[in-house]
């Protein structure tokens, strides 16, 4: 079988799927067009963002018999599509759940401590004690949206806490012992902390807008590691400046482009993410919550580990 990797990864998948005997080809540069020219030629291909999978990309893959995304989400690929041309598809949400898991209780305890702007003052000579004093994740409740692979890491890196997790999800029967599943209005009720780890979907795309924000019974602190076009950035702004919403850390935003790598296609920053990032109660990351050392490994070889189990 031949498989075409699109974006480069881990020097382990290569190796690793050569050792069990496909061959493996590489092309990180041709454009869209050209590698829809020669995908028929291909078995399996090998992709992280760079492209959108689409219905007219599949229809000249005419051997295909599996795309694997090395990631969590397949939203880039037309899956319905794919699925009915019986071509399987393979994620690695096993990968980097524990990085964004960590990831996510980082930003969480840096915004109640204020370490990011404290960092920041005390670089440029000031030395502000009682400004800089905290919050205590002890006795709050955390709220988690999405309570699949990556919620359930953050639940499991909050266990050694004094908080109570609680969960929703579209799908029913996911809540476990480090989190419990309960209504979304149960949980905008309770919430102090609001933690997102929804994949992107119809559902979930415009999901934290003004109306969303204000069906909170209290002011809540927001964490997003997941996709930034779930959050309405205009109307996070404004609960931010009214106080509804007590700070942001935000590893993804609605402005970044569909590979990821990149946000601005020009040189003019929205007013809203001009205001985020003057904000002290904000944290912004670059998309690297599950960018880590080991899950780069772990990606990898997930990726490997459902091929072989599927076509060895």
């Amino acid at each position: 079988m031949k498989i075409l990797h699109l974006d480069t990864n881990h020097p382990l998948l290569i190796q690793q799927l050569g050792d069990l005997g496909f061959t493996n080809h590489e092309d990180y540069s041709s454009s869209k067009a050209d590698v829809e020219a020669k995908i028929h030629e291909y078995d399996g291909f090998i992709i992280r963002s760079r492209f959108k999978i689409d219905k007219q990309f599949l229809d000249k893959a005419t051997n295909l018999k599996f795309i694997g995304r090395v990631g969590a989400g397949l939203e880039n690929i037309d899956c319905d599509y794919a699925e009915s041309k019986g071509i399987q598809l393979i994620s690695a949400p096993e990968g980097n759940r524990n990085a964004v898991g960590e990831h996510a209780l980082g930003m969480l305890l840096s915004l109640f401590n204020k370490l990011n702007s404290a960092d920041a003052e005390v670089r440029s000579g000031k030395w502000l004690r009682e400004e800089n004093r905290g919050v205590e994740l002890d006795g709050k409740t955390v709220g988690l949206i999405g309570y699949g692979n990556m919620g359930k890491a953050f639940a499991k890196k909050l266990r050694g806490f004094d908080v109570e997790v609680i969960c929703y999800d579209i799908k029913e029967n996911v809540g476990d012992e480090n989190a419990k599943q309960i209504s979304l209005s149960d949980l905008q009720k309770k919430a102090d902390v609001l933690s997102l780890h929804t994949p992107e979907t119809p559902l979930t795309t415009n999901m934290i807008n003004e109306a969303f924000i204000n069906s909170f019974e209290k002011p809540f602190w927001l964490i997003n590691t997941a996709r930034g076009k779930s959050v309405v950035t205009t109307d996070l702004v404004k609960a931010l400046q009214s106080g509804k919403i007590l700070g942001a850390g935000l590893d993804v935003l609605e402005y970044e482009k569909s590979s990821f790598e990149d946000m601005f296609t020009d040189n003019q920053l929205p007013q809203a993410f001009q205001y985020l990032i003057s904000a002290k109660n904000v944290l912004l990351t670059p998309h690297v919550a599950g960018w880590t050392v080991e899950s780069k490994i772990k990606l990898a070889q997930t990726i490997v580990d459902k091929i072989k189990a599927s076509f060895c």
